[in-house]
């Protein structure tokens, strides 16, 4: 739990603290082929005093789809990523990522999907 909270402050320090993720990973736990594509949500808050962009979300490969807010976030609000991974692949662990680039904010932030998928 330590070094998940030391993890977090270093990603807050890259980004400037304008930008503050409810998570920066979500793990779907274990779910069978014939459930369909699973989704999740990443909320980003802006924490600084001018409007954030999400210039674009982009996706390791093209099992996962990936939306966000595309208008300006003001200081205070909340925007999202919604990312959907297919489950197309077959059985196995998997680790997805959706790197997300901000406007005004030099490092990307890099957004985990993981699971493992089990057989129908």
């Amino acid at each position: 739990m330590k070094t998940l909270a030391l993890l977090f402050l270093l990603l807050q320090s890259l980004i400037g603290g304008r930008a503050e993720f409810d998570k920066t990973v979500h793990d779907f736990g274990t779910f069978s082929e014939k459930d369909g594509p699973q989704q999740c949500v990443f909320t980003v808050t802006n924490r600084g005093s001018e409007p954030l962009t999400i210039l674009s979300a982009v996706s390791s490969c093209g099992c996962t789809g990936v939306k966000w807010t595309r208008t300006s976030i003001a200081p205070g609000e909340s925007g999202t990523i919604e990312a959907t991974y297919s489950n197309e692949d077959g059985p196995f662990p998997f680790d997805k990522t959706v790197t997300v680039y901000l406007a005004d904010i030099k490092k990307p932030v890099v957004l985990h999907l993981r699971g493992v998928v089990t057989k129908k």
